[in-house]
């Protein structure tokens, strides 16, 4: 009798079936993972689009500062506006360099922040698309244990006997493949996406300073 996939994994063993549910379960995660990371992103780099645009447009530092509050998903806002409190704590009196040093430090610590958040999450699908093939092949392995044990239970090696256990095993490797492809494809996107923003980040800071400084500000 031909068994379709549900009829393997529900005629798989107890070890094997936990081994599928971990891996449908990590799955499901890592596929959330990217979606709401995809979303995030895309979100951030429309508002970062938006904010850049008002700031290179005419606003001034003031007025960014004030505005940036309606970009709170955007990296370069949120840094930007941190690195103005920061300096605005600062006596006019201190020297420059001072100034300029509070705001090379806040802008450092805002920068780590904010792509820690943008992080956030994504070591899962690392972990997943490393060790998935793995968990499978720990299923693969009792798979086929299974079908020795039949072999010596029966005294025969026909078909019937290594039939469900070779079909536990590969079913296991199946799903743990299907579970760390599309993770690893995930995080090698993500990641892209993130070093993407670091980029911007570092780029505006560098922009920030050398505005600052000819206004006279650091």
């Amino acid at each position: 009798m031909q068994l379709g996939v549900l009829d393997l994994v529900l005629n798989a063993g107890p070890v094997v079936k936990l081994v599928m549910l971990f891996l449908f379960g990590s799955s499901v995660a890592s596929w959330a993972i990217i979606f709401l990371k995809r979303q995030l992103l895309k979100q951030a780099e429309r508002q970062n689009d938006g904010f850049l645009h008002g700031f290179w447009g005419g606003w001034n530092i003031s007025e960014a500062f004030t505005r940036a509050a309606d970009f709170p998903l955007s990296p370069v806002a949120k840094s930007f506006q941190g690195a103005v409190r920061e300096l605005r704590k600062v006596s006019e009196g201190k020297d420059n360099q001072l100034r300029k040093e509070v705001v090379v430090r806040a802008l450092r610590k805002n920068n780590s922040t904010e792509l820690a958040a943008l992080e956030h999450s994504i070591s899962w699908l690392a972990t997943v698309a490393s060790a998935a093939p793995f968990v499978g092949l720990f299923g693969t392995v009792w798979g086929i244990m299974n079908s020795f044990q039949n072999i010596g239970a029966t005294g025969s090696a026909n078909l019937a006997a290594v039939a469900p256990g070779i079909s536990e095993a590969l079913i296991a490797t199946a799903i743990g493949l299907a579970a760390a492809i599309p993770a690893a494809i995930g995080y090698n996107w993500l990641n892209g996406r993130i070093r993407a923003q670091a980029q911007n980040l570092d780029a505006f800071n560098q922009d920030l300073l050398n505005l600052l400084q000819r206004e006279g500000a650091i």
